[in-house]
């Protein structure tokens, strides 16, 4: 086990790998063209942020990820923390939705609400949704193969309501290729999917403006273990094909692009995160007028959503936690997030308490409200360090990027287990630093307590899952049953032919069918992905 005098024989190095030199001095940015590669915020490049004004005209959105149980137990949620100060909805959907099972699938048993909320038709979304007005709320929903679906539920709701489809917005995340990457909730093989991306790219381009699109994923890819600069490459890399994509049906970059946005880690090295969030915005500024010649300078944002690091949270001495949240917090914030969700302390150890999600919240407040921070643009740009770093992390991601265009692109890096690979040789690294006690995790090889820990934790009644099997059933019992066979035969037709799927399921979702419903008729016609083993 390290102990504090192993001090003197660290590496300096970030938690990247990255060498952290001691200091640096003016010429060594000299190479650095003020006005190329930084400018000033809301400018391209947009090193310096995505506003010119940054968090004076407008702070961060405060959007604590959370549902878990039936949608009226989240609903609950999520008028609590609105109550408390919460500025948008952030949706974790259980596993069944997630992978498009119906809460009374056999398959589905034991995970029904558990890490997640459980959605199986439109009359669960409109409980959760209850007393939310669509038109002022934001709300993102992580989201993936059943994006679709879950998407035509949140606009049946908005209908319902009497919102305008045109006016509400928010984020389904819709970033399929990650899953086939770091995370396997897929169901369809890659190329089906990702025609489902692009037909939500369409469908909302016509009918939903306001929405963000697909919420491109480098947070997933962090939490499997990537490193600073491979997170941002994958994600990127991603982003192309999605670009691609869009443009091979026909679609203008211009016409699409404003509405792309990302989603993002903030993990414990400070500074080298903050680096990390410059030198991505730069990055795909410079790849949108370089690679697909946008022209809108709102298709150069990289607008993101960050989540603090839930792999870094730790079971022993867990209020330890909210410590490293704080500094993950500061760091997406004096990196320019443009949404912001904190993990609470707890959730190495279970879903969050009412009580840890409150603090959680608090924390980001506290930084909002009395640290000062978001009084400037840019804090930390002209730091020598924070310009070096930033120029560092985005040579390593673009030179990720062209191995991985050589090699054909994402699609075909997947295929053969390329970024695969990386991430987990650099998980390997990580977790090898950790058991050597190179790398310091306070509480765990280091500091450490005999003390169990003493927090209430948050337990799902396993009676959760049979209400919701019972309302499931009376649903079933009540709707017009032929009705739903018409919507999902032509779901099934516009699945056989080249026709935008959204709103075939549009229709399908407001006569009551269900998510596994819906599903069930795509998988007869694409199939379901069998992953390859990665060696």
């Amino acid at each position: 086990m390290a102990s504090g005098d192993d001090n003197q024989s660290r590496k300096y190095r970030t938690s990247s790998g990255l060498e952290a030199r001691e200091f640096l001095r003016p010429e060594d940015l000299a190479g650095m063209d003020a006005e190329r590669d930084l400018g000033f915020p809301g400018e391209y490049p947009f090193t310096r942020g995505a506003h010119p004004s940054g968090y004076r005209s407008r702070l961060w959105t405060m959007r604590q990820y959370a549902g878990y149980g039936s949608a009226v137990e989240s609903n609950a949620r999520f008028r609590y923390l609105l109550g408390q100060g919460q500025t948008g909805l952030s949706v974790a959907f259980d596993l069944p939705t997630q992978i498009g099972l119906d809460s009374d699938d056999p398959l589905a048993r034991g995970e029904v609400g558990r890490v997640g909320v459980a959605i199986d038709s439109l009359e669960d979304m409109e409980a959760m949704l209850e007393g939310i007005p669509l038109e002022r709320v934001t709300t993102s929903m992580t989201i993936n193969s059943t994006a679709a679906i879950l998407l035509a539920l949140y606009v049946a709701v908005a209908e319902k309501q009497g919102a305008d489809p045109r006016k509400i917005s928010g984020t389904v995340q819709n970033d399929i290729l990650k899953e086939y990457i770091a995370r396997g909730t897929y169901i369809f093989p890659p190329g089906p999917a990702l025609r489902i991306v692009t037909d939500i790219f369409e469908f909302c381009h016509q009918r939903v403006p306001e929405w963000n699109t697909i919420s491109i994923s480098g947070y997933h890819i962090r939490e499997a273990g990537s490193t600073a600069a491979q997170e941002i490459a994958f994600a990127l890399s991603n982003a192309i094909a999605y670009v691609e994509s869009a443009r091979a049906r026909g679609l203008a970059v211009d016409d699409f692009a404003p509405r792309i946005s990302f989603f993002l880690n903030a993990h414990n090295d400070l500074l080298e995160e903050v680096a990390k969030f410059r030198a991505a915005r730069r990055l795909w500024a410079r790849i949108m007028r370089e690679r697909f010649l946008a022209q809108d300078p709102r298709s150069l944002m990289f607008r993101f959503h960050t989540q603090t690091a839930g792999s870094t949270l730790t079971a022993q001495q867990p209020d330890v936690n909210v410590v490293r949240v704080a500094l993950q917090a500061l760091a997406a914030v004096l990196g320019g997030t443009q949404s912001l969700h904190t993990n609470a302390r707890d959730e190495a150890l279970a879903l969050p308490t009412e009580s840890s999600a409150l603090l959680a919240l608090r924390t980001q407040q506290i930084i909002a409200e009395e640290s000062g921070v978001p009084n400037v643009a840019d804090p930390l740009g002209g730091s020598y360090y924070i310009e070096d770093l930033t120029n560092r992390l985005e040579d390593h991601a673009r030179a990720y990027i062209a191995k991985i265009d050589t090699m054909g692109g994402t699609m075909r890096a997947i295929e053969t287990g390329y970024i695969q690979r990386e991430i987990q040789q650099a998980a390997y690294e990580y977790q090898k630093g950790i058991e050597s006690g190179e790398r310091v995790v306070v509480g765990v090889n280091m500091y450490t307590s005999g003390e169990k820990a003493k927090l209430p934790l948050l337990r799902i009644d396993p009676a959760i899952e049979r209400t919701q099997v019972e309302r499931l059933k009376s649903l079933r019992a009540r709707r017009d049953a032929s009705k739903v066979e018409a919507a999902l035969r032509v779901v099934e037709a516009a699945a056989r032919s080249d026709r935008n799927l959204m709103p075939a399921i549009l229709d399908a979702v407001k006569v009551y069918a269900t998510v596994g419903e819906i599903s069930g008729t795509l998988r007869n016609v694409f199939g379901e992905y069998k992953e390859s083993v990665v060696i």
